[in-house]
């Protein structure tokens, strides 16, 4: 008769950690852990004790670990990071997660947040950031390409590196084209605008953002609005800008000024310009990939910090991409 599967049981010294942090609100960390491995996980005393099948204990103690050691060291991390961890370790081991001692943390007084990377992509980003004065970060929705870039810039208003923070977006899909929408100009981009919005909301208190947006300190602005200005003493973000044009991208990137840093963020999947190659971010991305000072930093999947169906929408859309573009060569159409 075969034998069955060998159960074991593993034990963690969890001694000073926060336990709250650790087990989540009403056990979610705890859920999720045994959700994603198959195990059963319980906080006893000073030990996290694992037990379930052999080869299910061995996947989930890593990463049981490194929740462990962020709970000691009090860098929060939510449930749905667990199974970005998870994916981490699965497809490069332990450095396939962030390891407390190697993240780059920005404290926000303002808000009292800690703003951490959540996977090593992220990490590399807001290093990258933080090291150049032009950074481009290019990935799919999720990633925490405009979040992070707006965590550097209040970081640096807050620390006095840079006198404002300019934050612009192409206002309109395929074009600005706003006359069709109604109300004045502003109520008219602001719609566009509202990610950045919500993104420096959730790292300044609501009126420190109003005062700074009325003194100017904080500029939000459609592209368009950047044409004819030196940029200088700033750090400036450019979002969604594969749906800059060419001219757009090269007028943007010329109001560079003294003491300027600035990040380009982009989508290369979702260019909603009438002709993709168009695009401002493809042509940035070929020509200036070997420019001194200027770093181009790559996120994919593994670094989405949204909902967990989104890394799977993602992944289903590429693989139909995929799908289509094989069909396209064997019929000899070109690819969208």
């Amino acid at each position: 008769m075969a034998n069955g599967p060998t159960i074991v049981e593993h034990r963690l010294d969890a001694e000073g950690v926060d336990q709250l942090m650790l087990t989540g609100v009403n056990d979610r960390n705890i859920q999720e852990l045994n959700r994603l491995f198959g195990v059963r996980t319980i906080l006893r005393g000073d030990h996290l004790v694992l037990s379930g099948e052999l080869e299910a204990v061995e996947r989930a103690t890593p990463v049981a670990q490194h929740l462990i050691e962020l709970s000691r060291l009090r860098i929060p991390f939510d449930t749905p990071d667990i199974a970005r961890f998870a994916d981490g370790m699965d497809a490069l081991g332990p450095s396939g997660v962030v390891q407390p001692d190697d993240e780059v943390r920005l404290a926000l007084p303002g808000s009292r947040k800690i703003i951490v990377p959540k996977s090593e992509g992220q990490r590399r980003y807001l290093q990258t950031i933080l090291a150049n004065e032009v950074v481009i970060g290019i990935g799919p929705a999720g990633t925490g390409k405009t979040y992070l870039a707006v965590a550097a810039a209040v970081d640096a208003l807050y620390k006095k590196r840079v006198r404002r923070i300019i934050l612009a977006r192409p206002a309109v899909e395929a074009g600005e084209n706003l006359g069709f929408l109604p109300g004045d100009l502003q109520e008219k981009v602001d719609p566009y605008l509202r990610p950045l919005y919500d993104a420096l909301e959730d790292m300044m208190p609501h009126d420190r953002v109003r005062r700074a947006l009325e003194d100017t300190t904080i500029e939000i602005a459609p592209l368009a609005y950047m044409r004819g200005r030196t940029l200088s003493d700033a750090f400036v973000i450019l979002d969604e800008a594969q749906n800059a044009t060419t001219a757009q991208m090269k007028m943007f990137l010329t109001r560079l000024g003294v003491n300027s840093r600035v990040v380009i963020t982009g989508d290369k999947t979702q260019i909603d310009l009438p002709h993709r190659s168009d695009s401002g971010l493809l042509e940035v991305e070929r020509i200036l990939a070997d420019v001194d000072g200027i770093a181009i930093v790559y996120l994919d999947t593994k670094d989405v910090i949204r909902h967990r169906l989104v890394k799977d929408i993602i992944r289903a859309y590429e693989r139909a991409d995929d799908a289509e573009n094989a069909e396209n060569a064997e019929t000899g159409e070109p690819s969208p």
